[in-house]
């Protein structure tokens, strides 16, 4: 299978947001417990243009298989960004996140970044599988972090230096 890896654009929050749906719906692989609207992806894409990049990965007949971005991070000073990572379900394990992972770490050098942050759920075997093939390596654990829901996850950060 072919994927095409560009930088999202505004006709991309729907479909985008329809994706993360389908991922939140499904549990257990991501922090976010409730839906989101393509108005909240759209005004996450508007926040810190200057220091964010956001990526999309489509088939040739431009269905979207997963979307990633990168922007400053509130908790780790100004060399450092986080990441988020979504692929469609069923989709995992076809190359899409690498694909999308070679754009972001372009995008990430050009703003001038030192490293990357990775924080994910430590019941999230996939997504930790993930980052640690690109070459993150963990730094620390959260333990006992509540979701919006109430739900009681750790929370395992990752590295990848540029």
């Amino acid at each position: 299978m072919t994927t095409i890896t560009r930088y999202a654009c505004g006709l991309d929050h729907r479909a985008m947001a329809e994706l993360l749906n389908k991922i939140i719906n499904a549990g257990g692989t991501t922090a976010l417990t409730s839906t989101v609207s393509k108005s909240e992806i759209a005004s996450w894409v508007a926040k810190d243009p200057d220091k964010s990049a956001w990526f999309v990965a489509e088939d040739t007949a431009g269905k979207l298989l997963g979307f990633q971005w990168i922007w400053p991070s509130k908790m780790r000073g100004p060399d450092a960004c986080d990441i988020a990572t979504f692929v469609a379900l069923g989709q995992t394990g076809l190359g899409t996140g690498s694909a999308l992972f070679e754009k972001t770490k372009q995008a990430a050098s050009g703003l001038a970044y030192r490293w990357i942050n990775a924080t994910i759920r430590a019941d999230n075997a996939g997504g930790l599988a993930y980052y640690q093939s690109r070459g993150f390596e963990t730094y620390t654990t959260q333990k006992n972090v509540p979701l919006s829901d109430g739900q009681i996850v750790d929370r395992i950060s990752k590295r990848f230096e540029l």
